[in-house]
C-alpha cells in the first residue's frame, strides 16, 4: 500500500520569483510532486504544496527548510503576514496509507534533523506539539520574529522543542507539525479600511468567539481589505457557512465581499458542500456530478443496469471465500447507506411547506450526512486495505529483525482498530442525526428512518467487534485502554 503525504511548507518570500524557484528546486527528487506554488507580494509570502511518498517527503521538507536559511534575511524582511522563520511553518497532513500519528513522527524526524543540519531551533505544533498550549499555531509565533529573538534566551516558554535557545541569525526559527487537511481562504471587501477586516476576523475566528476551526486576521493586500483565515476542519466548519458570517459581519459596517481566494489547493468535497448549499438541489449527493459517476463507473465501484447492477458486485465480494471485503466493510457500507436514507428523508421535507420552519435543522442534517455518507463510503474499502496490510506486516515480518517485525505488526494492527473504530463513531452521529429528523420530517416516511436507525445500530455493532478482535493482539497498553474508552462511549451511547 502506497503511503502518500502532503506537505506545505510556508515560506517568507513571496516578491523574488528566483529565490522561490531555488527553494522549489531545492525540494525536486524522486517521489515527490509539485502540486500548487502560491506567491503573494503583500503578505510577503508563499505557500508550496507538495505530496509523495513518507520518506521522501520528509528529506524534500529538510532540503526547502534548508534553501530557505541561505536566501531568506528575517532581519530584512517584511510583509502583512506574522512569521518567525525563513522557513515558517511545516506541515504534514496523512492523505492515503499514513496516519495522523504517523505524521507526528514525520514532524518530529524532521524537526530534529532541521536543528541537526542547520542549527534552525525548531517548535512543534498541532497534532505533534509536546504540550497543549503549542497545539495553536499562534501561540508559539506570538511576537513574531522579533519577539521571539529577544525573549527565547530568559522566557522558558519560548524553549525549542529541538535545539538551543537561540534563533538563527537571519532564519530565526521553523515550526513543523502534523494536521488534517487546512484550507487557506481569504475574502477581499470593497474597503481599503483594513480595520474592518480586522474586526470581522475577530468575530468569525474560534480564539475570540466565532466558528470552530476558524483562525482569521485582516490585512491590506492590494489596496482591499481582506478577511484572511485558515480552516482547520471543512468538513465541521465548511467554506460556505464562514463566508455567509463573514458576509453578514461586513454588513453590520456597511460593506461586502467581492470576492475571495483560496491560496493552495482545496478538496474536491468541500466545493461540493458550497455546491449543495447555495444551489439547495434536493437529494443532492457526490454521485449526482458527472465526473464523480464516471470515476466510479469506469474503476468498477458502480455499475449500469439498475439498482440491483449496481449493489450486486459488492454483494458478490463478501460472499466470495475471500477474507476481503469482510465485516468491517460491510458494516461501513450499513453507516453509508443509514446516511444515505436519512438524507433522503430530510431532502423530501425541506423546502416543503409544512417543514418550512424547520428548515434551518434540515439543511444542517443534510449538510452532516453528506459528509458522514461520504466518510463511510471511503471507509469500504480503507478497512479492506488495513486488513490486508496486517497480512503483509505479518509476512514482513518472518525475514525482518524481531524488533522491526513486531514494530510492523503493531502498526498494521492499530491501522485495522483505527479504521472500524472511525466507522462506529460516524455510524454513531448518523444514528443521532436519524433519530432527530423523526417528527421533524413527513411522518409517511418513518419506514425509512426506522430503516436508517436500524443499519447504523448494525454499523456500529459490526464495526466494533472489528475494534474488540484487533485489540486482544495489540501490545500498546496506552492505545488499548484508550480505545476501550471510546468504545465504552459508543456502547453506552
Amino acid at each position: 500500500m502506497s503511503t502518500l503525504v502532503e506537505c506545505v511548507p510556508n515560506f517568507s518570500e513571496g516578491r523574488d520569483k528566483a529565490k522561490v524557484d531555488a527553494i522549489v528546486n531545492a525540494m525536486k527528487m524522486d517521489g515527490v510532486y509539485l502540486l500548487d506554488r502560491e506567491m503573494d507580494a503583500d503578505h510577503n509570502r508563499c505557500v508550496i504544496t507538495l505530496v509523495g511518498e513518507r520518506e521522501a517527503i520528509q528529506e524534500a521538507a529538510i532540503r526547502g527548510v534548508g534553501k530557505a536559511s541561505e536566501l531568506i534575511d528575517l532581519c530584512a524582511h517584511q510583509g502583512a503576514h506574522p512569521r518567525m522563520g525563513a522557513a515558517d511553518v511545516v506541515p504534514f497532513i496523512p492523505i492515503d496509507g499514513v496516519t495522523i500519528e504517523d505524521c507526528v513522527a514525520m514532524a518530529r524526524h524532521v524537526g530534529a534533523e532541521i536543528w541537526k543540519r542547520f542549527e534552525i531551533p525548531v517548535y512543534l505544533y498541532e497534532a505533534a506539539a509536546a504540550t497543549p498550549e503549542r497545539q495553536n499555531l499562534e501561540n508559539i509565533r506570538r511576537g513574531q520574529f522579533e519577539g521571539i529573538r529577544a525573549e527565547i534566551a530568559t522566557n522558558a516558554a519560548r524553549k525549542p522543542d529541538f535545539g538551543e535557545a537561540r534563533l538563527h541569525p537571519t532564519a530565526g526559527a521553523t515550526v513543523v507539525g502534523a494536521r488534517k487537511f487546512l484550507i487557506a481562504y481569504n475574502v477581499f471587501l470593497n474597503t481599503p479600511d483594513v480595520e474592518v477586516a480586522k474586526k470581522i476576523a475577530k468575530a468569525v475566528r474560534f480564539s475570540s468567539g466565532g466558528m470552530r476551526f476558524v483562525k482569521g486576521a485582516g490585512f491590506l493586500v492590494r489596496g482591499q481589505a481582506q478577511v484572511s483565515m485558515n480552516l482547520t476542519d471543512f468538513e465541521q466548519t465548511p467554506v460556505h457557512r464562514v463566508f455567509e458570517m463573514v458576509k453578514r459581519e461586513a454588513a453590520r459596517y456597511g460593506v461586502m465581499p467581492v470576492s475571495s481566494e483560496i491560496v493552495g489547493l482545496i478538496p474536491k468535497k468541500a466545493m461540493e458542500q458550497a455546491a449543495e448549499w447555495f444551489l439547495q438541489v434536493e437529494n443532492f449527493d457526490s454521485s449526482l456530478i458527472l465526473e464523480n459517476r464516471l470515476t466510479a463507473v469506469m474503476s468498477g465501484k458502480m455499475a449500469v443496469g439498475g439498482l440491483r447492477a449496481g449493489v450486486e458486485p459488492f454483494v458478490e465480494q463478501l460472499a466470495a471465500p475471500t477474507a476481503t471485503p469482510g465485516g468491517g466493510s460491510a458494516a461501513a457500507a450499513a453507516g453509508a447507506m443509514a446516511a444515505g436514507l436519512a438524507a433522503m428523508v430530510a431532502s423530501m421535507s425541506r423546502g416543503k411547506k409544512a417543514y418550512l420552519r424547520y428548515e434551518t435543522q434540515l439543511s444542517a442534517a443534510i449538510g452532516l450526512l453528506a459528509s458522514l455518507r461520504e466518510d463511510l463510503k471511503v471507509a469500504i474499502d480503507a478497512d479492506a486495505e488495513a486488513y490486508n496490510s496486517v497480512m503483509k506486516a505479518y509476512k514482513s515480518a518472518k525475514t525482518a529483525s524481531a524488533q522491526e517485525g513486531e514494530t510492523l505488526i503493531e502498526a498494521g494492527l492499530k491501522q485495522a482498530t483505527s479504521v472500524p473504530l472511525g466507522v462506529a463513531e460516524k455510524a454513531r452521529e448518523v444514528a443521532q442525526i436519524a433519530t432527530s429528523l423523526d417528527g421533524i420530517t413527513n411522518p409517511n416516511m418513518k419506514s425509512d428512518l426506522t430503516t436508517a436507525q436500524a443499519l447504523a445500530r448494525a454499523a456500529i455493532t459490526g464495526a466494533l467487534a472489528n475494534v474488540e478482535i484487533n485489540l486482544a493482539s495489540i501490545k500498546d497498553a496506552a492505545f488499548v485502554v484508550e480505545v476501550r474508552r471510546k468504545t465504552e462511549t459508543l456502547i453506552r451511547g
